[in-house]
């Protein structure tokens, strides 16, 4: 039998430390969400306490697609109280007892790893063992991979331990591992012969602007490759590994950079287009922007799923990042810019533009 709550207990747990909100006379404890919602704490802490009914449907703030009920679906703690019940209803989910809170919670709390996540891929258990061995088809696959999931940990994707570890990228290893990469091009560049500061700094701005197509084609052509797929499990297995996790825990903050040694990979058509067509001065220059547009690329990233970003500029990248993940992943594959987005026609447009 669902906990019934009372719409004054709602409206005690409005602060960071506990907040609850109600939708469709449900009641969810969003407390651990604040820091992982897409849209930022700001935004729920508004309405902490509060009916967000018809918060999730308002065009002026956005409509939430399906994927955001399933969500929220993870955070269900029990029911509204009607008006009659609420007279009766026991006072034990009060913000001063936690460890009462926490026990009611966990009755009503429906668990990670829904009957649905189930059929696909149970969250608590390493990931790639499941993949090895799925059956499902490639329509199945894709239709489940594009439902974000949440959870308030990083779930295994290998069974041993060491593997696993090396499975995951803490934002920080990327400027660590790679700014200094950028440092000894640019050195290289500068003993070079015929080097001069006027070669590295439009080697520089080349690889920079490089930088953002190869994003944009690598997003495009080989994360999102869904449609050329064989429908084959292996293939869908290699999918997931480069992005289809991503899409489908897509707050999961030890894999959302890229790990040193994929990004190692893919680097080497960079390395071979820069000493085939450039002569070496120029050459180490363009690597060295192309690997600090890269390093500004998945600093971004991480900045637009996990920050409180800034008003200029930043705001609206995070608005168009989310919108591909939780609207349309079939446009808006631009992450640092939409250049190639407009240039290629595949600018992801708003079903609800704000007013």
């Amino acid at each position: 039998m669902a906990v019934k709550i009372s719409r004054d207990q709602v409206k005690r747990n409005n602060t960071e430390d506990s907040c609850w909100v109600i939708v469709n006379n449900k009641v969810y404890d969003i407390t651990s969400f604040l820091a992982d919602h897409p849209g930022g704490d700001g935004i729920l802490l508004e309405f902490a306490g509060t009916d967000i009914t018809f918060v999730l449907n308002d065009i002026n703030y956005h409509t939430h697609s399906e994927a955001a009920y399933d969500l929220l679906t993870e955070h269900y703690i029990g029911d509204l109280a009607k008006q009659q019940e609420e007279e009766n209803t026991v006072e034990s989910l009060k913000v001063s007892d936690p460890k009462q809170r926490q026990k009611t919670s966990a009755k009503g709390k429906i668990a990670v790893g829904s009957e649905r996540d189930e059929q696909f891929l149970d969250l608590r258990k390493a990931l790639f063992p499941q993949l090895w061995n799925a059956t499902y088809s490639k329509e199945f696959y894709l239709e489940q991979v594009h439902r974000p999931r949440y959870t308030p940990y990083t779930v295994p994707y290998f069974d041993h331990p060491l593997l696993d570890k090396l499975s995951k990228t803490n934002w920080y290893v990327v400027p660590m591992v790679w700014l200094p990469f950028v440092f000894y091009q640019v050195w290289k560049s500068l003993h070079c012969s015929g080097a001069s500061t006027e070669t590295l700094i439009q080697g520089l701005v080349s690889g920079i602007f490089f930088w953002t197509l190869f994003e944009y084609v690598l997003h495009r052509f080989l994360f999102h490759l869904d449609d050329l797929i064989p429908d084959h499990p292996m293939f869908l297995l290699i999918h997931f590994t480069l992005h289809g996790i991503h899409h489908h825990m897509p707050m999961d903050r030890l894999r959302l950079v890229m790990p040193p040694a994929l990004t190692v990979i893919l680097s080497v058509p960079v390395f071979k287009i820069a000493h085939g067509l450039f002569y070496p001065a120029f050459a180490f220059a363009f690597v060295g922007g192309t690997f600090f547009g890269y390093v500004c690329y998945d600093m971004i990233h991480y900045y637009l799923h996990h920050a409180k970003v800034l008003e200029i500029y930043f705001k609206e990248l995070k608005r168009y990042h989310v919108a591909h993940h939780y609207k349309n992943f079939n446009s808006g594959f631009g992450i640092t810019s939409k250049l190639w987005d407009y240039v290629f026609g595949t600018v992801l447009t708003y079903e609800n533009p704000k007013p």
